[in-house]
């Protein structure tokens, strides 16, 4: 059965503009992946509210995981904080697994997210979960939660966002998708 590690945001610090925070969103997120995993046939596990950065990473490298998806929400620089939209999809550089994850993470995303062509992907070496994992990797950013029009858009369709990711997990894992609502 394949399996992934499931690794939403660790940041309760990390403040929603009209209330919540990015780890309270992003485990709602998780939880409402969990159902189309299962119904996929898909094994997971997932980090703890309770774990550090790096106790979720040596919890995912201490399995045996097809992929290793990291869930957030984005947040513009202070002097900019509220202007930007979009989603940004992480992958390290020379993981032709974790680009191939990213890839189709934007694929199935652009249908979801409201400005398809602001669904970008981005190699890059300075994100631990995508750097330090031993699976392939990618690491979803999938909105700007310091404005408010984007972070409403978050909340409002945190199913829409499971499902888009989920659809993703099964396709790059080369097993059907199965909705478990219809």
């Amino acid at each position: 059965m394949p399996s992934i590690y499931l690794s939403p945001s660790l940041q309760e610090y990390n403040p929603y503009v009209d209330g919540g925070n990015e780890e309270y969103y992003m485990n709602l997120v998780a939880d409402a992946i969990e159902p189309y995993l299962r119904a996929s046939g898909i094994d997971f596990k997932r980090n703890r509210p309770d774990m550090t950065l790096s106790q979720a990473i040596a919890d995912s490298n201490s399995g045996n995981y097809d992929l290793h998806l990291a869930l957030h929400s984005n947040a513009a620089p202070e002097n900019v904080a509220g202007r930007y939209t979009g989603a940004d999809i992480y992958y390290y550089p020379s993981s032709t697994g974790g680009k191939r994850l990213a890839e189709t993470i934007q694929s199935n995303y652009q249908q979801a997210y409201p400005t398809p062509d602001n669904v970008d992907i981005l190699p890059t070496t300075s994100l631990a979960e995508i750097r330090r994992t031993k699976a392939p990797a990618a690491l979803i950013e999938v909105g700007y939660h310091d404005n408010p029009e984007e972070a409403q858009w978050i909340r409002d369709n945190i199913d829409n966002i499971a499902r888009s990711l989920s659809k993703s997990v099964a396709d790059y894992l080369n097993v059907p998708f199965v909705d478990p609502n219809q």
